[in-house]
């Protein structure tokens, strides 16, 4: 059984090594893949008759560590300077508005079907307000670099604002005065341990000889990350401010202060943190969703009640994102279709206590959107791939007429 299960893990994840590697020539995300896979091997289990263990209850694990390593991937990866304040801007921009006007646009109709307070509402729309960092991070490999600045900033901005504001309506039972008043309170305490623990785990990364050093940094982060959440506390931008950090030592080498972290030698073991973390994160993710495509009912995958409610969300999505791009002054294509739901709704979703659930948010809903909103950037990619294709034509074609251009 032990040998069964090894080997079933290491072909699942060749495989979803292999659906990484293609993703840049086929244009499909390879969350669709991974999903697909998971439930072709439960239909697998079930034709052969195989017993597997129930394994919800590992789902919310691999989806919060996957979360704090997706970000603390895409923080890694981001440049900070001034040449980038007007795209963060735009980013943040455009990772606010959504959230807000989907969250509140769905909540009051939710309110109007069935009457119920619109604090409720909230929490059961907030999640799939939420653009996935999960799914649109590595999809958008082969833009241009401003492109995927922009969705890096944007996913992770997104994913943080959104669990801020999940958090708010979720944990306070009365929204008054002194709600605001605790909310405030606790941004500004993130930011002061963020400051604090990022300068040590700076330094513990500067001075640690032991040949195993990242793996202790990333359990850290996460020990931080989940303790932080325990008193209710918006985890995320710490790791955002991590990773930020840490990963544009260039801008800060003119500082003394940073004297004390041997710049130079950190920023090498800084590149070498940075590989283990991009590779932890396509561990978790592609084991969170090859489990979530395995737990997948087929009933849920297609369930008429909420088929055409679920094309209404990412219909909405689509025209609040065109929108919002409109105003930031960015491209529609191929910009407009990523916007992918994902891990963190999941995780939001889950996390809602019965009491709060509202019967039209459900299982069936929530997968169906996902799945459609992943679709839809499939179909945008796909778009921008020929586009691209038909650029680098008319190109070839100009280099090969103005040789002829100068003989005249």
């Amino acid at each position: 059984m032990t040998a069964a299960i090894i080997i079933t893990l290491c072909i699942l994840l060749l495989f979803a090594y292999s659906f990484d590697l293609t993703s840049a020539v086929t244009k499909i995300p390879s969350v669709i893949l991974l999903l697909l896979l998971g439930w072709v091997v439960k239909q697998i289990t079930i034709l052969f008759g195989i017993d597997v263990p129930n394994l919800e209850t590992i789902l919310p694990v691999l989806a919060t560590i996957g979360l704090v390593l997706i970000v603390l991937e895409g923080s890694l990866e981001l440049e900070l300077n001034k040449s980038k304040v007007k795209l963060i801007a735009k980013s943040f921009v455009g990772a606010l508005l959504p959230i807000l006007i989907l969250s509140f646009s769905l909540a009051f109709l939710f309110q109007y079907l069935n009457g119920i307070n619109l604090k409720t509402n909230l929490i059961n729309a907030i999640p799939l307000g939420i653009i996935s960092s999960a799914i649109a991070i590595p999809s958008v490999r082969n833009l241009s670099a401003e492109n995927r600045d922009f969705v890096t900033y944007e996913s992770s901005l997104s994913d943080i604002i959104g669990v801020i504001l999940f958090n708010f309506f979720a944990l306070n039972t009365v929204l008054n005065e002194g709600s605001y008043i605790e909310f405030c309170l606790n941004i500004l305490i993130i930011l002061i341990i963020s400051i604090i623990a990022t300068f040590g785990l700076a330094l513990l990364l500067s001075k640690i000889e032991h040949h195993i050093k990242f793996v202790p940094i990333i359990l850290i982060v996460i020990l931080l990350y989940e303790v932080l959440k325990v008193y209710h506390l918006p985890a995320l931008v710490f790791i955002l401010l991590f990773g930020l950090a840490i990963g544009n030592l260039d801008e800060l080498k003119h500082k003394k202060w940073i004297q004390i972290f041997k710049p130079e030698e950190l920023d090498k073991e800084v590149h070498k943190f940075k590989e283990i973390t991009v590779e932890g994160a396509f561990l978790i993710r592609s084991l969170f969703f090859i489990l979530f495509g395995f737990l997948l009912e087929t009933s849920e995958i297609f369930n008429p009640k909420t088929f055409m409610w679920s094309v209404g969300i990412v219909l909405a999505i689509l025209v609040v994102r065109a929108l919002q791009l409109k105003l930031s002054g960015l491209p529609l294509i191929p910009l407009l279709f990523v916007a992918p739901r994902g891990l963190i709704t999941i995780l939001l979703f889950l996390s809602i206590i019965p009491e709060q659930r509202i019967e039209l948010v459900n299982d069936s809903l929530i997968i169906q959107v996902i799945v459609l909103s992943a679709l839809f950037m499939m179909f945008g990619l796909m778009i921008n791939k020929k586009e691209d294709e038909l650029e680098e034509e008319e190109q070839m074609d100009n280099e090969e007429v103005s040789p002829l251009a100068g003989d005249d």
